[in-house]
């Protein structure tokens, strides 16, 4: 029951803080509708399954030079989306009752945005896998409690997001949604921006 409680409590964290993932499930909803938001909020069941095993075979930590390059790549990947999302925002909207399934390319843009993020891998690799490996050397259903709580929490915190823009965007003039596309995409240029200076610090 601990670790289920950890894991819900820090996925809800994860889920509801401001980050490029986040941003492009508003953005994806706002042009495509909730199809599109709730796929990019999927996103962590296709990147954390490997980041949580290879978290858990390297326990200690991930060398200063992997999580840097990780950073790089990652920005370099959020910059590409923004400048995506800031092109697309300069055509003509598709009508609102033609975007609402979303297809699979937003489930792959969103995986793409998480894989290269270092912050699932170092959250993984110095806090969440050592919890993994002391509560399934207790019990492994405690472990999995915890993993399962932390995703149900991450992801329904996103797929509410997807579900509130869905519903809130139908009241937003073409201009309005086209306004807050334009800002998503600003937004995700200067968080792929942080993200390779960060990358850059020594």
């Amino acid at each position: 029951m601990v670790e289920l409680l950890a894991g819900l409590s820090i996925g809800l964290a994860a889920g509801v803080s401001p980050g490029p993932l986040q941003t492009l499930v508003v953005t994806s909803t706002l042009k495509r509708g909730f199809g599109a938001g709730w796929r990019v909020a999927m996103a962590p069941l296709v990147t954390d399954v490997p980041i949580v095993a290879l978290a858990v075979l390297a326990v200690g930590a991930l060398p200063d030079a992997f999580v840097r390059g990780l950073g790089i790549a990652g920005g370099v990947v959020v910059i590409g989306f923004g400048f995506w999302e800031l092109r697309s925002a300069s055509h003509r909207l598709e009508p609102l009752e033609a975007t609402s399934a979303g297809d699979v390319g937003d489930l792959w843009r969103g995986a793409a945005v998480n894989a290269l993020s270092p912050h699932p891998w170092v959250f993984w690799v110095v806090a969440g896998a050592p919890l993994f490996v002391r509560a399934w050397e207790a019990a492994p259903w405690r472990a999995l409690s915890f993993v399962g709580g932390f995703w149900l929490a991450l992801i329904g915190a996103k797929v509410a997001l997807a579900g509130v823009v869905a519903v809130g965007r139908h009241r937003l003039s073409d201009t309005s949604r086209r306004t807050l596309i334009l800002a998503g995409g600003i937004l995700l240029v200067i968080g792929g921006l942080v993200l390779v200076a960060e990358g850059l610090r020594t």
